[in-house]
């Protein structure tokens, strides 16, 4: 039985200042809390590790591509002041938030309990982000943020280049259209992302059409319907 498993780490994480860090931590442990509750009959689990990796899993594999997308553009709203200081990393968190791969194969033991993930799944996901950690290297170089592992050779070349083509919109959206999607991918209407916000509709609409969101929801639902 094949499962799904997301791989995450923050990118540029060492540039973030302690109570940055804090508040990004506090933020993806009560957004972790929020889809454990809201994708429950899929048994999903997902936790922290160490303040900037994140590893998740559910039995079905159909929702991977919108949990992965709820983690990045969730984080991407974190928009911290680089004038604050001369932090020229801090860039790279900003525009990409988190490097993430999605990976569905079968996975061996998921224990909620005892904070156990394991199985080829959740090792091909962290393998595909292993080698590309931005925390230590003086020079950085982010070609993609978004990957899509499988055994299955045509599902591998099919959502390949939709990550790819889905990494690019993203990484151009800002913190205030990043913050619109995630609502729109929890099934929010655009009235009710507006009441949220305490925003116009024709407001939400507009930073919806420029962040793409056509094309995103596009994606997912066609992953959605593929992926069974």
């Amino acid at each position: 039985m094949n499962y799904s498993t997301i791989s995450a780490d923050v990118i540029s994480y060492t540039s973030l200042l302690e109570e940055e860090k804090r508040e990004l931590e506090t933020g993806i442990k009560e957004l972790l809390s929020d889809l454990t509750n809201k994708y429950e009959n899929y048994s999903f689990y997902g936790r922290l590790v160490q303040g900037d990796y994140i590893e998740c899993a559910l039995k079905s594999p159909r929702y991977a591509l919108r949990i992965a997308l709820l983690l990045k553009t969730y984080i991407k709203t974190f928009e911290f002041n680089k004038k604050r200081e001369k932090r020229i990393r801090l860039k790279y968190f900003n525009e990409h938030g988190i490097r993430l791969a999605v990976a569905i194969a079968p996975l061996e033991r998921i224990d909620h309990e005892k904070g156990i993930i394991d199985g080829e799944a959740i090792y091909l996901s962290g393998r595909a982000i292993k080698n590309l950690s931005t925390s230590d290297k003086q020079k950085i170089v982010i070609k993609n943020t978004m990957f899509f592992c499988s055994y299955d050779k045509k599902l591998q070349e099919q959502f390949d280049t939709i990550f790819s083509l889905l990494d690019t919109i993203i990484s151009k959206c800002s913190a205030k259209q990043s913050e619109i999607i995630y609502y729109k991918l929890l099934d929010l209407s655009e009235k009710e992302i507006s009441e949220k916000l305490d925003k116009y509709q024709s407001t939400i609409s507009q930073h919806s059409t420029a962040a793409g969101w056509l094309s995103i929801e596009k994606a997912v639902i066609y992953f959605e319907n593929t992926i069974q």
